[in-house]
């Protein structure tokens, strides 16, 4: 997370990388925010938090990761394109975007996400847990951290549906 509003969104991202088996979640100059909304999520996910974008690429980049931007009206498909197993998606702030030229790093992959109405982007909540999600569809969850629930295929009959 790259500069992001501190509140709303922050505990909500925590709670979809939980989801879907995130390994580690980047906080980059992330002012205090209230963790309650995510508070279960921030036990299991670890968090670093950093003072600026560049200490992040030099991380994930030492660790192998591909990079990648999510551009509300630029970029590759995120239904086009090929996620690696390694790869950690970068959210910008809500308004401003992300908080450095992509020409300084051109390895960075530029995603997008494909609407069909009229609004001109996702919150970035939303927008980061679609992404998670199509990894995980992707790549399946040979990565994941915590395990996923059981499921039972019994249908709960509730009092007065007769």
């Amino acid at each position: 997370m790259d500069h992001l509003k501190a509140g709303f969104n922050v505990p909500k991202i925590f709670r979809s990388a939980e989801a879907f088996g995130a390994q580690e979640v980047q906080l980059i100059d992330i002012g205090l925010f209230d963790p309650a909304p995510g508070k279960g999520s921030f036990r299991k996910v670890p968090a670093r938090f950093l003072d600026t974008f560049e200490q992040s690429h030099a991380d994930l980049t030492a660790r192998g990761y591909t990079l990648f931007t999510l551009e509300a009206d630029q970029g590759e498909s995120l239904y086009d394109a090929e996620l690696p197993e390694k790869c950690a998606f970068i959210f910008g702030h809500e308004e401003r975007g992300i908080s450095f030229d992509p020409q300084d790093y051109p390895a960075i992959r530029r995603l997008t996400i494909p609407q069909y109405g009229q609004v001109e982007s996702l919150n970035v909540s939303i927008a980061a847990s679609i992404v998670m999600y199509e990894y995980v569809r992707q790549r399946g969850d040979h990565t994941a951290t915590v395990s996923p629930p059981s499921c039972s295929n019994k249908i709960r009959r509730i009092k007065g549906d007769d």
